[in-house]
């Protein structure tokens, strides 16, 4: 019998919570793409560029660029010129996206308990500790 592979599992899970996440999500304007992830970026980090934001969230250029190019779209966040570099644009999260944050934090926190729902408080602890593990690893696979 073949083992079951990790990352399989892993790509499984991922996908199948961005599925139900972007169809929670879109009513408030926002789908797949990670956009939720790039906009509690922002809320945690205003006046971060987008060089930075590719860096922290780990997606490529174009990615960010389009997940953005929406949140400005949608009026969840505004660029606002870096003075430091003209060719750069600082990203603010706007008084809607304000506003919103503790929706969508509800909504990821709802979500969080359905993935982890029938395990006991030690198991949910061992299974964060063996993913950190994992993402360590997957971290030097690019290198």
């Amino acid at each position: 019998m073949e083992q079951e592979r990790v990352g399989r599992l892993i790509s499984y899970i991922y996908r199948e919570n961005q599925k139900a996440l972007a169809k929670e999500l879109l009513p408030y304007g926002l789908g797949g793409g990670g956009q939720y992830g790039f906009l509690k970026l922002i809320l945690g980090k205003p006046g971060i560029t987008q060089e930075q934001m590719t860096a922290e969230m780990k997606f490529d250029k174009a990615t960010t660029a389009r997940a953005v190019k929406h949140l400005e779209a949608v009026g969840y966040i505004e660029r606002r010129p870096d003075p430091r570099d003209r060719r750069s644009s600082l990203l603010y999260p706007t008084a809607k996206a304000t506003g919103f944050a503790p929706v969508l934090q509800a909504i990821l926190d709802r979500f969080n308990v359905k993935l982890i729902s029938g395990l006991t408080s030690e198991e949910e602890q061992q299974l964060l500790r063996l993913l950190r593990k994992v993402s360590r690893n997957a971290a030097v696979l690019s290198e």
